[in-house]
């Protein structure tokens, strides 16, 4: 099993099923795709957001998700939570929370600089402590959404799984 399929099974877990919650700004979504990527990602607007599965949904997440963060690039732990953060949180955020802990310029895209920052900061640091400052940061980002109070624990609860799983991989 490859870093991006251990990582996806983790995210669509955390996705779960269909829900179409009223209070959720994504709106309908099916394993954690919402119906505006979806029709964007297969490029027609009659789509059943029902019908999904996670052959279908894989490329999507490995094209718009993980080859964004540059999962192929980083060990697998950090692979992990940037993975899902950006899945959950959009890409460009996670990168540039990813860029803010390690000290790189904060332009949302990895590049040359943000790779020799994060093997800078995990040179002087370790890679725990990477892990640890990310998943912090995003119990606080998470902490100050106005939606804290629907989503919160559900959210905390991915931080905390995703935490341990990027640990034993560590």
């Amino acid at each position: 099993m490859t870093a991006f399929d251990h990582a996806l099974k983790l995210i669509l877990k955390h996705e779960g099923g269909y829900v179409n919650h009223p209070r959720d700004p994504g709106g309908e979504t099916n394993l954690g795709v919402t119906k505006r990527v979806w029709q964007t990602w297969v490029g027609r607007t009659d789509v059943d957001m029902r019908t999904l599965t996670p052959a279908k949904v894989a490329p999507l997440y490995k094209a718009q998700y993980w080859d964004k963060v540059s999962g192929d690039d980083f060990p697998p732990a950090l692979s992990l939570v940037l993975f899902d953060f950006g899945v959950n949180a959009g890409v460009s955020r996670a990168v540039k929370m990813l860029q803010r802990i390690v000290g790189a310029v904060i332009d949302g895209q990895i590049g040359r600089g943000t790779r020799q920052a994060v093997q800078l900061y995990v040179t002087a640091h370790g890679l725990a402590k990477l892990i640890e400052a990310y998943s912090e940061a995003r119990r606080d980002y998470y902490r100050a959404l106005s939606t804290f109070d629907t989503f919160g624990r559900g959210w905390l609860r991915r931080v905390n799984e995703t935490h341990a799983e990027a640990v034993k991989l560590l």
